[in-house]
């Protein structure tokens, strides 16, 4: 795992130790109507519903959302079993998940 990976996964954890993380479908889709998501991450491993259906709604909202690591990776980084999606809601955490999201895609060819 890249090093841009394990920070993503850290900020992660830091996020949900301040409260700034809600996760799993309905919690996310909820904070993003509710305009409180600051980001979005979905699973790469999500059904192809969820992701097209988070695409749409986070587009609609304007809402970074990126696709990354499998739903075992992030419920583990949150202290939770598996979790498919899930919602930042601090700007200064989103914007520092997303800076690594970002080194980390372009390390890896460019793959959201």
């Amino acid at each position: 795992m890249s090093p841009e990976k394990k920070k993503v996964y850290n900020l992660l954890g830091i996020a949900t130790k301040s409260r700034n993380l809600v996760s799993g479908e309905f919690s996310t889709e909820k904070a993003v109507k509710e305009r409180k998501a600051a980001l979005v991450i979905v699973a790469e491993d999500a059904s192809d519903n969820t992701k097209k259906m988070f695409t749409n709604t986070c587009t609609y909202y304007n809402v970074p959302i990126y696709f990354f690591g499998e739903k075992n990776d992030l419920g583990h980084a949150i202290g939770k079993e598996f979790r498919a999606s899930l919602a930042v809601f601090d700007k200064g955490l989103a914007d520092a998940i997303e800076k690594q999201l970002k080194m980390s895609s372009d390390i890896n060819g460019g793959s959201k």
